[in-house]
């Protein structure tokens, strides 16, 4: 039993893991700019908005990894070397598989990156 179906597999999962980097970017970033600029008249304080942005990068890693895995089966789990440069469509689906699986492996360390200021940022500056 397969708990993703095959027909998931498609040019569409090619776009997912940058455009889930995309949006937790502009969560993150545009959540942390608001509350800032409107801290005093917010009731939370900025552990809040760290934890919130925990949250969403962590449902970003586990949707880029979900991406990742349809990805490395669409390849064939790595049996076949690139290039595939063939004009077949079984190549087709190979360079596809493997171009998303390099993708989601770059969106993948985009949003720690993105997340990576929490580590520093102790709250707004004045």
């Amino acid at each position: 039993m397969r708990i993703i179906p095959k027909e998931m597999e498609s040019l569409w999962t090619l776009f997912t893991a940058p455009v889930v980097w995309a949006l937790h970017f502009l969560i993150c970033y545009v959540g942390a700019a608001v509350y800032c600029a409107k801290s005093n008249q917010i009731s939370f304080s900025f552990e809040a908005v760290r934890i919130g942005v925990v949250i969403v990068t962590m449902t970003a890693l586990a949707l880029i990894a979900m991406s990742g895995f349809l990805a490395w089966r669409q390849w064939g789990f790595g049996t076949y070397d690139p290039p595939h440069d063939d004009p077949t469509g079984h190549d087709r689906k190979l360079f596809q598989g493997f171009a998303t699986l390099l993708l989601s492996g770059l969106s993948f360390v985009a949003v720690i990156y993105v997340a990576m200021p929490l580590l520093f940022i102790a709250g707004c500056a004045p």
